[in-house]
């Protein structure tokens, strides 16, 4: 039997509520602006790793009266998603459990298939590009964003910053990630077979305070009290004093009128 990336992978994040307060702030228009010119209304979507449900919910707005479809893959995931599109109105919205390796849908079930900030987490992406190609129609398109890491850049150049993005990437691989996803999309677009792909970039930039507040609080909490933190002490790969210290480098950013964060996300759009 062929094994799925999930079997292989272990989601960093995990959904404490730092990292809830985090995923909450995203939005179809600061997160999937390069996909809202094609959308109309009447549409089918499918949402893959749909998460707090907040891009979710705006994408069903979006496309009404089309039927949107959230995916996750743990039963955690499922009421994660299922509480946030709750919150937001949006019982329409069907919610499923599945793989991304495996999607329990037929051929061309859809006009659209997106999916934010997953690739990164799975074993094997070329193989989830070929699931979301096989469940979209054709002349429909596949969506797909995700963070590289390896391309955030902030200021004032904090040593507890740098030592932060060294431990995230190797939890990240170490969980069977690649967390500089973002520039790999294209290639693992062709590797599943697209012929048609649009690949394009954009950032988030954190530097007013209100938003240095939201990134840097919440990591500075993540990095404390969430699956990351269990999982690089548990694993040798940071003590607990460590993380403190980068907590308090999260704190002194957030605190700073200089402060400045800027993250890098790759984007494609398959048109299939």
């Amino acid at each position: 039997m062929r094994a799925t990336p999930t079997e292989h992978t272990h989601y960093t994040h995990g959904y404490a509520p730092s990292v809830l307060a985090s995923h909450r702030a995203r939005t179809a228009r600061n997160s999937a602006g390069y996909l809202l010119p094609l959308l109309r209304g009447g549409m089918s979507l499918l949402d893959v790793g749909s998460g707090a449900g907040t891009i979710t919910a705006d994408l069903a707005a979006l496309v009404a009266p089309g039927h949107v479809t959230a995916l996750e893959v743990t039963d955690e995931a499922v009421a994660v998603t299922r509480a946030g599109l709750a919150a937001a109105g949006a019982g329409t919205v069907e919610v499923r459990r599945g793989d991304v390796a495996d999607l329990p849908f037929d051929d061309d079930s859809f006009d659209v298939v997106h999916a934010h900030q997953v690739l990164q987490h799975v074993g094997d992406p070329v193989v989830a590009l070929r699931e979301m190609m096989r469940v979209a129609r054709p002349g429909g398109v596949v969506a797909v964003r995700d963070s590289d890491y390896a391309g955030f850049t902030w200021w004032p150049e904090l040593a507890g910053l740098t030592r932060w993005l060294e431990l995230y990437r190797a939890a990240a691989r170490a969980n069977g990630g690649e967390p500089d996803a973002g520039r790999r999309l294209l290639a693992w677009a062709h590797g599943a077979g697209a012929t048609e792909v649009t690949a394009s970039s954009s950032t988030w930039c954190y530097a007013d305070d209100a938003a240095r507040q939201l990134w840097g609080g919440t990591w500075a909490q993540r990095i404390l009290d969430s699956s990351i933190a269990e999982q690089l002490t548990s694993s040798g790969m940071a003590t607990r004093d460590e993380l403190e210290q980068i907590s308090q480098a999260w704190r002194h950013w957030a605190a700073d009128p200089d402060g400045w964060f800027s993250l890098l996300h790759g984007e494609i759009l398959i048109h299939v």
